[in-house]
């Protein structure tokens, strides 16, 4: 079952449940793909450069190094917007509360079981930011959980967070790559990724290493901005992808 959400908030929540068979994606999709651009109906990629990548996640790694503090500040910390109804006048103290509602609808949408014997013992976050949804999962579910970032700035934090918590023992943060991740195959039950995959310059391999350490059975959420640019004459969605949503979220 695979289904997509618009949040008010305008990200997309994806939800992926996975049977045995966890190879989601052949080697032919695992090439690397910087954008996809669309041509008179084809769809042509165009590679990441080992070099470029580096620049990259070395750009990315600086910016959360610097800016993680203020973000913390402003938003707590939960580094990701929050979930809020449509014409709801909100204050700056309603926006902790709509952040952990983005994180139960999340779950909510994807059919996260919550019963005793079913619900998530292992949960990998990926792109956690200083931790605030690794350390609710695990108190929600009283799972272990590890975070990645590529930032060491906000792993250090998370991790003096976690302690602070009395989690050290069950949630952990490390630097790592979310396209390689240092995990084996088949690892966790939930696998979440909350306002990360925007960052990814290869969204296959990003894709793909989500599945890739899920569990058989697992559930993968995946809470996203997407946008595209618009030609001269567009003001919205295409026609067939207006179709394209429309049916993911009615399934």
């Amino acid at each position: 079952m695979t289904s997509l959400h618009c949040s008010a908030c305008a990200s997309t929540l994806l939800t992926t449940s996975l049977t045995r068979q966890r190879r989601l994606f052949s080697s032919r999709t695992r090439q690397p793909v910087q954008r996809l651009i669309r041509t008179g109906g084809a769809i042509r990629a165009t590679a990441v450069t080992a070099e470029d990548d580096m620049k990259l996640k070395k750009g990315i790694a600086e910016f959360y190094d610097e800016s993680s503090g203020i973000w913390e500040n402003i938003w707590g910390e939960h580094m990701h917007h929050g979930f809020y109804q449509p014409g709801a006048v909100v204050e700056i103290s309603d926006h902790r509360s709509a952040q952990i509602r983005m994180i139960e609808q999340s779950l909510i949408f994807a059919s996260v079981p919550e019963d005793q014997l079913k619900k998530p013992k292992s949960i990998v976050d990926v792109g956690c930011g200083i931790g605030g949804s690794a350390r609710y999962l695990s108190r929600k579910y009283g799972a272990e959980c590890c975070g990645i970032t590529l930032s060491p700035v906000q792993a250090e934090r998370a991790q003096a967070l976690a302690a602070a918590e009395g989690l050290a023992n069950k949630v952990s943060f490390q630097v790592a790559d979310a396209l390689n991740q240092p995990f084996p195959d088949g690892k966790f039950d939930l696998v979440w990724s909350m306002e990360s995959g925007e960052h990814m310059p290869d969204k296959l391999k990003f894709v793909s290493e989500l599945a890739r350490v899920a569990a058989p059975g697992a559930t993968i959420i995946i809470v996203t901005w997407c946008h595209r640019d618009l030609s001269p004459n567009e003001k919205s969605l295409r026609p067939e992808e207006k179709r394209i949503l429309e049916k993911i979220c009615d399934g």
